[in-house]
């Protein structure tokens, strides 16, 4: 694949890569398994007779969405022997996603994380049909599955998510704000000022894939957090700066150790209060917060 071929299925999957790249990345939360489930998908539309394709955009879902699901469930066993806390890859997003609010909400990772309790079928059936508003029908053909057993299990899907989601999505200016006050707190280093901003019930979830130090299971709990911050960053002797970013299409905070990237630092917010910290430093998952991803739902 060139950028100058003029084969029509090459120009057909490279016109809809960035659709295929974020439905894939919203049923596995990883970046690479979802490059990976591209190039999957590639191979098997090369082989396919474009004059029996009536929709090249609906095919080639179909072609990922199977591809995906495979692997979500190959990973699921994975995941079951992971090192500590296991966060989606992060990644740095272009302005039009933080401006599109399903888009922004539903990669959140305070959303991918929800995703992640979901059964592999529930996750596909819920993101195709709630992110991407595809038809039962034409869901039922890419999970192998009834129309009317897709139903049951996006109602299922659904009120899972439901009962888990935040209560209220804080838009982007009050995730700024809080995370301003944040940031200027960790710089100081009062304790009383993070207090301010945290919310009393407040979780610290961290991935350092055993490569990193990390909390290995979740941090609940304003003053714990305080204390485990503290205790932690006294133990750094070089200089730690955060920056503000955007990541999954939400303000978010990029943490350097002597000038160099440490990890990314995500965030839920609540009633102008910080409620859900995600911390990622697991090495392999920091590739794609130095450019941009482009994501598109359309």
């Amino acid at each position: 694949m060139t950028e100058h071929t003029t084969d029509p299925a090459t120009e057909a999957f490279v016109s809809h890569r960035n659709l295929l790249f974020t439905v894939a990345y919203e049923m596995l939360g990883s970046a690479a398994d979802a490059e990976d489930v591209l190039q999957e998908t590639w191979l098997r539309w090369a082989e396919v007779d474009l004059g029996t394709v009536r929709d090249q955009r609906a095919y080639l879902v179909r072609i990922t969405t199977r591809q995906a699901l495979n692997r979500l469930r190959t990973m699921k066993r994975r995941r079951e022997a992971y090192v500590g806390q296991w966060l989606p890859e992060p990644l740095i997003t272009t302005p039009d996603v933080a401006e599109d609010i399903e888009l922004a909400e539903s990669m959140s990772m305070a959303m991918m994380l929800v995703l992640e309790s979901l059964s592999p079928t529930e996750r596909v059936v819920f993101v195709l049909r709630e992110v991407f508003e595809v038809d039962y029908d034409e869901i039922a053909e890419a999970v192998g599955k009834t129309p009317v057993a897709v139903r049951q299990i996006a109602h299922r899907a659904r009120g899972h998510v439901d009962a888990r989601r935040p209560r209220r999505t804080a838009s982007p200016r009050e995730t700024r704000t809080a995370l301003e006050a944040f940031r200027r707190a960790l710089e100081t280093g009062n304790p009383q000022d993070l207090l301010g901003v945290l919310a009393p019930d407040v979780v610290l979830l961290s991935d350092g894939g055993g490569v990193k130090r990390a909390a290995l299971h979740p941090v609940i709990g304003a003053d714990k957090i305080v204390r485990f911050y503290l205790g932690g960053s006294a133990k750094v002797e070089a200089t730690i700066t955060w920056e503000p970013t955007v990541v999954n299409g939400s303000p978010a905070l990029a943490v350097h150790v002597g000038g160099e990237l440490d990890g990314v630092m995500a965030v839920r917010v609540e009633d102008a209060r910080i409620t859900g910290l995600y911390f990622v430093r697991n090495p392999e998952k920091l590739t794609r917060v130095t450019s941009e991803t482009p994501l598109t739902l359309r």
